[in-house]
């Protein structure tokens, strides 16, 4: 048992600089109708990425977040396993247009939220954060992943 334990917290112990690992961030901006609201995301664009995405984050600040890019639009699957806080999904279509809003994710929910169509990216915010700033599909999302952004 004192063997299989001490095997077990090795691999762990190397396996965690991975899993923390940071990812590029970039600045990002939402328009939407009552004005721009600029956020700093962690970019997620490579298969562990975007599989891992906020999992065993305990908290975000305000003005932050994660950009999963898809590359070629396709449809999401996002779940909320492993995740610990409550989160907003924006789905966007290659331009940064937001199409889809799932608000308020369920914490450690093994449920699928997905829009039913395919996406070039998706935004996940603090849960609540969308509302608050009154981000709504039709909004455009501003950032390098859609090409619209000044570089």
């Amino acid at each position: 048992m004192k063997r299989f334990l001490a095997y077990g917290l090795a691999a762990l112990a190397l396996a965690a600089p991975i899993a923390l690992a940071e990812l590029e961030t970039a600045p990002l901006t939402i328009e939407s109708a009552n004005g721009a609201h600029a956020f700093t995301v962690e970019v997620a664009d490579e298969p562990e990425e975007i599989r891992t995405g906020l999992m065993h984050r305990e908290s975000m600040a305000p003005d932050a977040g994660m950009i999963f890019d898809l590359g070629e639009p396709r449809e999401a699957a996002m779940w909320m396993k492993n995740t610990l806080i409550p989160l907003d999904m924006l789905f966007m279509d290659p331009a940064g247009k937001v199409i889809a809003i799932a608000r308020n994710t369920v914490p450690g929910s093994l449920r699928t939220v997905s829009p039913g169509v395919p996406v070039k990216a998706v935004l996940e915010l603090n849960g609540g954060r969308a509302a608050e700033l009154g981000i709504e599909p039709g909004d455009t999302v501003i950032s390098s992943v859609f090409g619209n952004a000044d570089e």
